[in-house]
Formats: C-alpha cells, structure tokens, sequence
C-alpha cells in the first residue's frame, strides 16, 4: 500500500478520461455538451465529461449492433474470447493504482477499499468468468425414435448496462465481463457522478483486443442517454443497478419499445438480527457497525436496520457505539481513512433530511447526528445511529444510501424474523447467532436473495449477487449471470 504522500502525489499527475468512447475510439458528445465531475472531498472540478443522449445512443448502437451481426466477437471461438479478457484483466492489474485513484477522487471511496476490495474483485471478476467461457456446455434433449434435439445458449445482441455511481468499477465488471463473455456487444452507461474509471476501462478493452464496437462507454444523464438506451429498438437487454424507482422507468420503457429484457437490481433496505444466543457480542457489533458505514453507507447492501433481541440491548448496543467511534470521515486518499465524504451535495441533503425525519418521528439519536456541512471542505456525514425506531418511521421504510442506521428490538425469533420482512425490498440480510439450527431455520424465512451468518457482505466471483421484492431480479455474479446475456435455443432433427 502506498502512502498519503505518495497517493497525493500520484493523484496530482493523473490525467481524466473525458469523452465517450465509441467504436473502439474517444469522441466528443454529437452535442457538444459536458457536465463537471466533481471531486467530493475538496469540490474542485477535476474535468468536464462528454454528456451523451440520444443521437450519441444512435450512434453507439449502431457500432455494437454492426460488430455482433458481423461476428467478429459473437462467433469468435470461446477459448479466443476467453484469452482477450484475461489479457484485459491483467491491464486492469497492471493499471490498479490508476483505477483505485480514479474512483476515490470521483467519488469519495476510501483509497484503502479500493485497492482492498474494488480492484481486487474487478480483476477477479473478469478472470473467473472469463476462464468459465469455454466450460458452458449445450444440453441433448432425452428424446425417443430418430430425433436428436440440440439446446444450445447464443449470445443476444447488443446489451445495455446502466451501473451506479456507488462502486463505479466493480459494478461497471459484475455487468460487462459475463455479458461479453457470452458473445454480445455491451454499451456501457455509467452514472455521471462517476464515470472516470469506465472510461479507463473500455481504452484498456481496445489494447486488450476487444473489436471496434464490442465494447462501448456513454458517459450521460439517466433522463437523456440512459432513458434512450431502454427504448432502443436494437437494444436487446437492459441490466440496471440502481434505484427502484428508476428500475420501474426502465421496466416502462422496455414495455414501449421491443419489449428488451429488464434485469435489475435495485434499492435495499437490508436488515441484521443479533440474537441473545450470539457468544461474540463484540464482533456481532463490528459487523453491524461496518454493514452501514462501510463506504460511507452508500452500498446497496447497507444493514441500514438492526434487530436487536432484547436480553442484550444494552450491552450490544455499547459495543456497538464503541464500534462506530472507529469511523472518523476523512480524505480517502490517506490510507488510515476508512469514511470519505458523500458522493455529492444531493446525497449529502438526502442524509440529512432522513436524520432530521427520524427525529422528528420519535426515533433517539444515539450517536452521531446531522452533518455539519461547510462549503468547500467536502460532503462529510456522520456515522449516526437511533435507537427505538419502529418500522412505521420513513428513515425505517426507505433506502437512504447514506450512513444512518435504524435499530429496534424484538423479544422472539418470530417477531424478529416478521420485523425483518416488514419491507418491500428483499436485497440482503444479516444474522448473527451461536446456533446453527437457528441460522438455517431463520436464513430460509428471511425474504431476500442474499443471506450473511455471523458475517456481512462476504462472497467471491462463485456465488450470485441480486434480491427478490423490489431489490429487483436475475443475479450478478457466478455462471448464473450469464442466464442474463443468452438466448435459449432449441434445433429438433428428425434422423
């Protein structure tokens, strides 16, 4: 890891991606127009970046849709595809310093996630599923008499990925990697809160060998480039991670155009259960701490409401504010800072408009408090945590991307288990118990697509990641994400 100064010194010499990136080449925007990315820590414009709408969506389209019908990626031998993304992914290593900054000053993760999490499973994600192109196999149907029935996986078309601003490369690879392992050419649109490292990535793709078109990035608005995207009659498939709210817009659209697949996965509003059986109170109120301030709570996984059984509110709930004085919000580009600021100054007020919401619906404040925000110094919150919330409360409902955390009792693992599901998302869920008939009987009747035990957050390239409910549908992550990206062919013979 390097040091403060030497992160501050690289980042003062690092020149920003800034325009579209198009056929294999950077391109100003049909229009013209720009918008300022923003650095969160200091406000300081770090470059103006192509914003992109329809006619650049026209345009990006017809490039990706011209390179899969001519199948210079679509029928290239799978061991072939498999090589140019694993020399991909060691250009991503070998540029991770650069991508770790690109992030951090974009959007005010800490240097030290970066270079611990983010680099690492990007990387990880394009190696793993690259080495599984060439092990999916088609299926011979048990049919009777002279018929041979062959089902094979084709890739789809052109495919386009809409990611968050949240964890701009990692997420940018849980889409890109299996939809182009499967054949399709991708048109990338990252959030413009942070689109620097995307950017990055689709030059890198080009060195790597991907052909012109395979792979295209849009930098641009969800209301412009990314509402043109979900009704582009030649765009086959959306995969979104996002806001519910806009994943229903992305559902409506597809509805008025060609009817594209929509794969989503969207808000959460993930809960944790510590029960009075868990032996390692400490360690419960750790994890419980780092599931909400972890990345200054923007994470869609965030366990944003705890449950606590009632026989250990106390003493948890002190190890869980010791646990929180560890966040202190810094500058992300000092390795000790483990909380940056928030991505910008609408997340910021949407933090302290839920922390005021909660105050006044009767909720104690426990710890931390509204941000005290000071123009030109970064959008810094606080870890802040209530106790006696009740589901009924809007900070309780809603998702607020930020690092607030809601905590309740429950006296039985029924009313626990019943707090829990009190929610129209369904992304995670965390449990924390000594008993291991507990932790299976409570994981199956948690609703939710994602279970932690005595843990939070952990999983590997081999494992799904995605919700039920509102949290959205199909998986990102393991062979299943490559369900997404195909199609499902039956050929019937008669011998």
């Amino acid at each position: 890891m390097n040091s403060y100064e030497q992160w501050k010194a690289q980042a003062a010499s690092l020149s920003f991606p800034s325009q579209a990136y198009i056929n294999g080449e950077f391109v100003p925007a049909v229009s013209g127009e720009t918008f300022d990315c923003i650095n969160p820590t200091t406000e300081a414009l770090l470059t103006k970046v192509a914003s992109c709408d329809s006619a650049d969506v026209d345009v990006a389209v017809a490039a990706a849709k011209k390179a899969f019908k001519s199948g210079v990626w679509s029928t290239m031998a799978p061991r072939e595809r498999k090589n140019i993304m694993l020399k991909w992914a060691q250009l991503i290593e070998e540029h991770k310093d650069e991508f770790a900054l690109l992030d951090t000053l974009d959007m005010g993760k800490s240097i030290s996630e970066m270079v611990g999490i983010d680099i690492p499973d990007s990387i990880d994600c394009f190696r793993w599923t690259a080495e599984g192109i060439d092990k999916l196999y088609g299926e011979i149907a048990p049919t009777g008499g002279p018929n041979l029935a062959l089902i094979s996986h084709e890739p789809i078309g052109v495919i386009a990925a809409i990611t968050p601003w949240n964890y701009p490369l990692m997420m940018a690879s849980w889409k890109v990697a299996p939809a182009l392992a499967a054949g399709n050419s991708v048109i990338l649109k990252p959030s413009e809160k942070s689109p620097l490292s995307v950017l990055r990535l689709a030059e890198l793709a080009t060195q790597a060998g991907v052909p012109d078109g395979v792979f295209n990035v849009l930098p641009g608005f969800g209301h412009t480039a990314g509402k043109a995207l979900a009704l582009h009659n030649d765009v086959q498939v959306i995969a979104f991670t996002g806001s519910s709210r806009v994943a229903g817009m992305l559902m409506e659209y597809s509805g008025q155009s060609n009817l594209k697949r929509v794969w989503i996965e969207a808000g959460g509003k993930s809960p944790c259960l510590v029960f009075d059986d868990c032996e390692d109170i400490t360690a419960a109120a750790k994890g419980a701490a780092s599931s909400i301030f972890t990345n200054q709570g923007e994470v869609c996984i965030a366990c944003s409401r705890l449950y606590v059984q009632s026989g250990i509110k106390d003493k948890f709930m002190a190890a869980l504010i010791e646990a929180a004085k560890g966040y202190v919000a810094g500058d992300p580009l000092n390795p000790a800072t483990n909380m940056g600021p928030m991505v910008d100054k609408t997340q910021l007020d949407t933090v302290t408009r839920f922390i005021n919401s909660a105050q006044a619906d009767g909720a104690t404040l426990v710890h931390g408090g509204v941000p005290e925000y000071q123009q030109g110094k970064g959008f810094y919150a606080k870890p802040t945590i209530f106790a006696d919330a009740k589901n009924s409360m809007e900070f309780v409902r809603e998702e607020i991307f930020g690092p607030v955390l809601a905590v309740a009792t429950f006296e039985t693992e029924e009313e626990g288990v019943a707090l829990a599901n009190d929610s129209k998302y369904g992304l995670g869920a965390a449990i924390w118990t000594s008993n291991l008939s507990r932790a299976h009987r409570v994981s199956r009747q948690l609703e939710s697509g994602m279970v932690w035990v005595n843990t939070w957050g952990d999983g590997d390239s081999t494992v799904p990641f995605g919700g039920v409910k509102a949290s959205g549908n199909g998986r990102d992550k393991s062979l299943h994400a490559m369900e997404k990206y195909t199609e499902v062919k039956n050929v019937w013979i008669r011998l």
